[in-house]
This record gives structure tokens, C-alpha cells and sequence, in this order.
């Protein structure tokens, strides 16, 4: 394997020093500001504040089709958007919470909204004709059956010992 050489680009400007209080202070700044911005994604309150701002999606593949399932809690059908787009299947929703308290000495209304969308490459094989979808419980899946000559295409190889 032959080594091949790479310029590092360093940078003029002084980076502070371990002990600096600059560096403690960015780096608290920094955090903060993460987690305010985390805090107005709606997933953010099912999976807390460390979460990502897309919803989970697990992909299986079995012998006769795909399937994907993405966490959408608080979603109905209504809010999901399913889509292809040539080989790109789209999957859009967006969440609009508000919830309202009224007492006598006070009223408090809170919303949440947040939208998000995701996008997959669809391999070869996949009947685009076929795919369903459907939402339930807060779950969305996504069934993508595979072409016959898909299907047909797998082979055993017989593995013999030297």
C-alpha cells in the first residue's frame, strides 16, 4: 500500500489554551445554545433533549419485500406525507400542538409545531406500483414489496471446502 501525503490546512489564528476561561465559557455558550434550539423541535419532548430532529426509521428487508418504520408520536395519517419521487421515496409530516388552560387568576397557551422530511433511495427490484403505507399508534410503515424477478434473482452458492 503506498502512502500518499496530505497537506494539513492550519489555521493563523491561536486557539485558546486548556486552562483559558474563554474556552470553558464558549463551550457552556455553545451547550446552551444547542439545547435551546433542540428545545423547539416536538421530537425533542418524546425523546428528550439530546435527541436528534428527525424520528427514528428502522428498515427490514425480508424475502418478498422492504419495510420501514418511522416513530411519529402524536401523528395521525392526516400529518404524513408519503410520496415517490423516481427512485427517491419522500416521507414529509409536520406536528401542531396547542394546548390551552384557562383558571381565574391566569391563561396559559402553548404551541408546538415542527416539520420534518426524510428521503430513501429505493434499491432495485422494488414494485414502486405496490408500496403502501399507513400510520398507527404513532407509527408510520412502509411496505415495499419486491418485484417477482427480485425475488427470483437470490441464489444459493454452495460453499465446498479446499
Amino acid at each position: 500500500m503506498a502512502n500518499i501525503q496530505v497537506d494539513v490546512k492550519k489555521s493563523s489564528t491561536s486557539a485558546p489554551q486548556p486552562n483559558d476561561p474563554r474556552r470553558s465559557f464558549r463551550t457552556e455558550l455553545d451547550r446552551v445554545l444547542e439545547q435551546f434550539g433542540q428545545s423547539f423541535s416536538p421530537w425533542a419532548l418524546f425523546r428528550g433533549i439530546e435527541s436528534a430532529k428527525l424520528p427514528s426509521v428502522d428498515i427490514a428487508e425480508n424475502a418478498n419485500a422492504f419495510t420501514l418504520t418511522a416513530e411519529l408520536p402524536g401523528l395521525t395519517a392526516e400529518d404524513v406525507d408519503v410520496s415517490l419521487d423516481g427512485r427517491n421515496l419522500i416521507i414529509k409530516g409536520e406536528k401542531q400542538q396547542e394546548t390551552k388552560t384557562e383558571d381565574k387568576n391566569y391563561h396559559l397557551t402553548e404551541r408546538t409545531y415542527g416539520a420534518f422530511e426524510r428521503s430513501f433511495y429505493l434499491p432495485d427490484g422494488v414494485d414502486a406500483d405496490a408500496i403502501n403505507a399507513a400510520v398507527a399508534k404513532g407509527v408510520l410503515t412502509v411496505t415495499l414489496p419486491k418485484l417477482p424477478s427480485a425475488v427470483d434473482k437470490a441464489k444459493k452458492i454452495e460453499v465446498k471446502a479446499a
